[in-house]
């Protein structure tokens, strides 16, 4: 139950946040230890997670930085045992890690493409998911957040790949609540609109595609990392504890047309 006084409050806590080394990721990861979480932070670079991982530390929160390919078993399974050797537990999983779109017609998206996004994407979130799962159904509960896009709720122009691999991550939140609703596991996507990041600077550093970003959101304005992380926050919260399968778009009102 909610206590007044606790909101947000996550202290007790350990939280795992993929792709944490920049952007969004890095965005939650610090927002979750404020709240008072202490983190896991894995990347495929080094130096990016160390980085997250200091500042962390000067927050006061514990952190433990780790290089993993989340395309791959053996290093997502490494992950989740120095997790437990090191905190015990694993309350939060936040599958941010994501590769960005090709912007190309579909036609012309190659296959090495389609399959790396699709890897990452889709794969990497299912992998996290499917290990950190028997840990939470152990200790009694826990929260998975999987970082979707409203990319994957409306069509994107030139983004055949990415749509399609961040539909299918909404569809496998849906999924994944039913199943784990049973063992007191929340699994919730939740969707940036476009945010400033060095994923998107591509597209947004040429004026024409600036301009086009900017008409299709209602706010007249991309968003900021730090604007997605407290949702993300909310989410992992007790302030959430009935809330499951849910797709919540922080997005400047692009959904909304």
């Amino acid at each position: 139950m909610v206590k007044g006084g606790d909101m947000f409050e996550l202290h007790g806590k350990v939280a795992a946040v993929s792709g944490a080394g920049r952007g969004i990721g890095k965005a939650i990861a610090l927002a979750l230890a404020r709240a008072g979480a202490d983190l896991v932070v894995f990347s495929r670079t080094e130096e990016q997670f160390r980085r997250t991982a200091e500042e962390i530390g000067r927050l006061g929160r514990r952190a433990l930085g780790l290089r993993v390919d989340v395309s791959r078993s053996q290093d997502v399974e490494s992950m989740i045992q120095a997790t437990m050797e090191t905190f015990g537990r694993l309350d939060i999983l936040v599958n941010n890690a994501g590769l960005s779109p090709v912007y190309t017609r579909m036609e012309r998206v190659s296959e090495e493409d389609y399959e790396l996004i699709m890897s990452v994407n889709v794969k990497g979130a299912f992998l996290c998911s499917q290990r950190a799962i028997p840990v939470m159904k152990e200790q009694g509960g826990g929260c998975i957040i999987n970082v979707a896009s409203v990319a994957g709720l409306k069509g994107l122009y030139k983004c055949s790949a990415y749509t399609a691999s961040k539909g299918a991550l909404v569809q496998l939140t849906r999924t994944m609540a039913l199943e784990l609703a049973p063992f007191n596991i929340r699994v919730n996507a939740l969707c940036p609109g476009f945010v400033r990041t060095e994923l998107t600077e591509g597209l947004l550093s040429s004026e024409k595609g600036r301009q086009r970003v900017l008409s299709l959101i209602p706010m007249g304005r991309t968003g900021e990392p730090e604007e997605i992380a407290p949702a993300a926050v909310f989410l992992a919260s007790d302030e959430a504890s009935y809330i499951t399968g849910a797709v919540l778009c922080v997005d400047g009102g692009w959904s909304a047309w």
